[in-house]
């Protein structure tokens, strides 16, 4: 039972990096003038997208590679944890600055 649940992991951990290129690609668009409220939100949008894919290469490396130094190995881990608590961080963010934009606004 515990290697079906590490396997679901892995594979939705996988369709995440795939999400995470897609979303990257529509946020792509730089024709557009924007307000700076949408610029701030489009960039923490792309800074979360982006956090998590690297979030999601270096477990991918981790799993998948099994490297043997345990140098190598305690780097992708740090990696992981932080890219981790940065997407985080930056998904908090998003809720709060337009909490903020609308005080200021009123």
């Amino acid at each position: 039972m515990h290697s079906v649940n590490f396997i679901c992991h892995e594979f939705f951990v996988m369709l995440s990096f795939v999400a995470c290129i897609i979303g990257l690609g529509i946020l792509w668009d730089q024709n557009q003038i924007e307000s700076e409220i949408q610029q701030t939100e489009k960039t923490l949008f792309r800074m979360s997208f982006s956090y998590w894919l690297v979030y999601c290469v270096a477990f991918g490396i981790e799993k998948i590679f099994l490297p043997s130094g345990e140098v190598l190995l305690m780097s992708l881990r740090m990696t992981t944890a932080l890219s981790y608590f940065l997407t985080f961080s930056c998904i908090l963010c998003l809720p709060l600055h337009k909490f903020a934009m609308r005080r200021i606004e009123d």
